[in-house]
């Protein structure tokens, strides 16, 4: 009778679909996907949740201001789909995708709730304080910076309404006994030093956990008036995920949780809240939260305001998942802020990908084709050389275990194409082409053909759990059918002997990365817009920007200019570069309507254009001013102009 495999329970954040997920979405559920398929091939019988949480005030008001009617879900349900439908795309291995809306979760909720109530550890009271909106999170007049949200730094509101609270002080002295006594418990040490300092120091406030001032949210169980806030809702999915409450056996067989893989704003909700909640339940604590960093994009961290988000599917698209998963894992520190940067990803991928791995491949099957027929044999003539590569191959498997049980996936990446590295090596020591040339040495020629296949086995092993397609694609065109077990590792020379290879396609072609980038950018620029959709909703109050004085609006310089002539970018598939004469003078400007404008319709064309703007360099052209345009609900762009033919140079005032 087999032994009974050990569980190993994975969860990701619930996410907030408040928006289509990007790269940084990504990058975590990436991460909880890879220790997935390592715990694996280790032998763990392993359970992955994810999901999303869709109650409170920011989704509430996002679905009005979208004129999505009444239920926020039919703003939140094509969100949702989206990043089913990417996680998918990428072979995520998802066991459980809650969604808070679920009616099985919903009960859970209410039942905790009931159960925290009944226990004395809610009670009402009245809540005065203020109120973040896109946090969800009330904040104390001293934990406000500079008067606005210490998380996020928008603006909050003073807010005072009936509310239960969660005692949470009462588990203070508990959550810090558990950091004493459980060191690994919240990784890296800076995130516990965090929480220690700003949160645990001094007093830890009762945490406010039911509204009244909107019902977007699950009913408080004995009183219909108020719905529960946040985080009791969202932190229960990790409970409902597994079964609580509905699957018994499910549930005692995965909880407590091996880890929580956290974004790190959201490690107090985690690390305190959580673990109280629990405490108060009377259940297990989760093992381990590891709190990762941002990606930023060139040092700045992503945001749709701020036009610098990047989103997966351009990537997945242009360059393959497995090109876009070895550069999140290889490029960054886990725990750490790391940057994405186009550049960057296709020097990787040209690199470790296409030069390192890829050609390796691509001239040993090329080879054993070649000079064998297409047939693996090892002949057993060995050479020092030879002892080398084995040793380094088959030890290698304790580095990677090592630096997984970490969470040092770029580390355990390095160790991998340390021996992709010294296999290639191997191939220009022993010269196969040279050895092809003399017929006494054809069984050495077999023996090194043989090294390098097996060597390229081991790889394809070690990196399955990081990039299981070009795996398996490595694995196809050696030949090797049989499925994969990380002891496999340990091993050098399974390949049996007349196994016979497929060549297939290049697995990564080199890339020119000037030609790439600017179509990557084209590419996400164009999802950007059709998801951002920022002139879709209908104007508001809100949508006007703030008031000026009419000082200010005198400090712009806006007059009647002829375009004389329009030439293509030279640099720039959708920027034209516009002559144009203001009066008795001439100005070059720089405007991104080439697809809406051919250019005879141009020429001749009277346009208001503001004159007093610096000169700023375009893709390599300098562009003195800026053309005035209308932009309706469906991205349709009209140049402005005046109802009379009036002379250039006009002022308008």
């Amino acid at each position: 009778m087999s032994e009974e495999k050990k569980s190993y329970y994975i969860t990701t954040p619930i996410y907030y679909p408040s928006s289509n997920l990007h790269l940084g979405h990504t990058y975590t559920t990436i991460i909880a996907d890879t220790l997935k398929k390592f715990k694996k091939i280790q032998g763990y019988d392993v359970f992955l949740t994810t999901g999303t949480d869709e109650h409170g005030q920011k989704l509430y008001e996002k679905a009005k201001e979208k004129n999505m009617g009444d239920n926020p879900l039919n703003y939140i349900d094509p969100i949702v789909q989206s990043a089913k439908d990417l996680w998918k795309k990428l072979d995520i291995d998802i066991d459980s995708f809650v969604r808070s809306t679920d009616k099985a979760h919903e009960k859970n909720v209410q039942e905790i709730f009931q159960k925290l109530y009944d226990k004395g550890d809610i009670y009402k009271s009245t809540y005065k304080g203020h109120y973040c909106v896109d946090c969800e999170a009330f904040w104390t007049e001293s934990q406000l910076k500079d008067g606005k949200c210490p998380d996020c730094g928008r603006d909050v509101h003073y807010h005072e309404e009936e509310s239960y609270f969660f005692r949470l002080s009462k588990y203070k002295d508990r959550i810090l006994q558990l950091y004493k006594d459980n060191p690994d418990f919240l990784k890296p040490e800076s995130r516990k030093n965090e929480m220690v300092n700003n949160f645990l120091s001094g007093e830890l406030e009762d945490l406010s956990v039911s509204r009244t001032s909107f019902d977007w949210g699950v009913k408080v169980p004995f009183d219909d008036k108020h719905i529960i806030y946040v985080w009791i809702d969202a932190l229960s999915c990790y409970l409902t995920g597994i079964g609580y409450g509905q699957d018994e056996e499910l549930f005692n067989k995965f909880w407590p949780c091996d880890i929580h893989l956290v974004g790190k704003e959201i490690v107090r909700f985690h690390t305190i809240i959580w673990p109280a909640l629990l405490m108060a339940l009377d259940l297990p604590l989760p093992k381990r939260v590891f709190a990762h960093g941002w990606i930023l994009f060139n040092e700045d961290k992503m945001s749709k305001s701020k036009g610098n988000v990047v989103y997966p599917e351009p990537i997945i698209k242009l360059y393959g998942v497995d090109a876009l998963k070895y550069f999140l894992l290889r490029e960054f520190s886990f725990g750490s802020d790391g940057s994405f940067n186009i550049e960057k990803f296709m020097q990787r991928l040209n690199s470790d990908l296409a030069n390192d791995l890829g050609n390796l491949l691509s001239r040993t099957v090329s080879m054993i084709g070649k000079y064998n027929d297409g047939i693996i044999e090892d002949k057993g003539v060995r050479e020092e050389v030879d002892d080398d590569l084995e040793n380094l191959a088959v030890s290698l498997i304790d580095e990677v275990e090592s630096a997984m049980e970490h969470y040092e996936f770029s580390v355990a990446l390095e160790s991998i194409w340390r021996l992709i590295r010294r296999t290639n090596k191997y191939v220009d020591e022993t010269e196969p082409w040279k050895l092809a040339k003399e017929e006494d040495k054809k069984d050495r020629l077999n023996t090194v053909l043989y090294n390098l296949s097996e060597s390229l086995r081991i790889v394809s092993v070690l990196i399955h759990p990081f990039i299981k397609d070009t795996s398996l694609k490595i694995r196809e065109q050696l030949g090797i059918n049989s499925e994969i077990n990380l002891d496999d590792a340990r091993v050098f020379g399974l390949i049996e002997d007349g196994t016979k290879v497929n060549k297939g396609e290049v697995i990564f072609p080199r890339l020119d990365i000037e030609k790439e980038i600017e179509k990557f950018n084209e590419e996400n620029t164009a999802l950007i817009k059709s998801r951002t959709n920022i002139n879709a909703k209908k104007d508001t109050e809100e949508d006007i920007k703030k008031e000026v004085d009419i000082e200010d609006f005198a400090k712009l310089d806006i007059r009647v200019a002829e375009i004389i002539d329009v030439e293509d970018h030279p640099n720039a598939d959708k920027l034209y570069v516009l002559k144009l004469k203001v009066g008795d003078i001439n100005r070059q400007i720089v405007s991104g309507i080439k697809e809406y404008y051919n250019k005879d319709e141009l020429i001749g064309r009277r346009v208001l254009i503001i004159v007093n703007l610096k000169p700023i360099n375009l893709r390599g052209v300098e562009s003195n001013g800026m053309l005035l345009a209308a932009i309706d609900d469906k991205g349709d762009i009209s140049l402005a102009s005046t109802l009379s033919d009036i002379n250039s140079g006009a002022k308008i005032s």
